[in-house]
């Protein structure tokens, strides 16, 4: 069944993009960085038809190997799933995100026992951001104080613009006014995005297209290092 598709995919594709759909996968904090370039295709390509759909990085690698997506984007520092194709858009530095009027605006780096003694919201569980947080702590000997958990940017954001909490996040999460980011000290504090899809399915001239111009827009990404 599964090369009968491919099949029926591949004379689709004869179309010139000019019919067909692509189905992607986002987590939370990549949100900005995929939204340009659905503009940029969908002014070129409008026959094209998209499904976006938002959720942790765990939930979408499982829903990928069901054949949900054609693609998802996340943050993953593992590329050793054999049945996996990965590749890497850009790196960003994790940080403490706190409050532009909090007493600790203005510092250029933070680790983590500070950040230890901190109230923090952070994304909830299943999210790799998080995991990522955690085992950071427990290979540091060092327990969060995590008052809130939260599975989505913007409410972190809007609570951590209180004053009353803390958050961490990837600094391309962090937008807005009246926030401002630390990096954390420490070695692999770092993560990495990247396009994620599966080897063997047939990958639609439409898809390739689209990350051709994701690809684009991320070199264009100004204070993406």
């Amino acid at each position: 069944m599964n090369k009968a598709n491919e099949g029926l995919l591949l004379l689709k594709d004869l179309n010139e993009l000019q019919a067909g759909s692509i189905s992607i996968g986002v987590t939370y904090g990549l949100r900005s960085v995929l939204t340009p370039a659905l503009v940029r295709f969908g002014s070129k390509y409008p026959q094209i038809k998209f499904r976006i759909v938002y959720g942790t990085s765990e939930g979408l690698m499982e829903e990928l190997n069901q054949l949900e997506f054609d693609l998802i984007l996340v943050f993953n520092e593992s590329t050793k799933t054999q049945h996996l194709k990965y590749q890497p858009l850009f790196h960003s530095p994790v940080t403490l995100v706190t409050s532009a009027s909090s007493p600790l605006s203005g510092k250029t780096s933070i680790t983590l026992e500070e950040i230890s003694q901190l109230p923090l919201v952070i994304s909830t569980k299943g999210d790799s951001t998080s995991h990522f947080i955690i085992k950071a702590f427990e290979r540091s000997g060092l327990s969060p104080n995590i008052s809130m958990e939260v599975n989505d940017i913007p409410t972190i954001l809007d609570l951590v613009k209180s004053g009353n909490w803390h958050g961490i996040l990837v600094q391309t999460s962090v937008k807005g006014e009246g926030l401002y980011s630390i990096p954390i000290k420490g070695s692999g504090m770092v993560r990495t995005a990247m396009i994620v899809s599966l080897k063997e399915a047939y990958e639609k001239q439409a898809v390739k297209k689209f990350c051709s111009l994701l690809m684009e827009d991320i070199t264009r990404y100004k204070g993406v290092k």
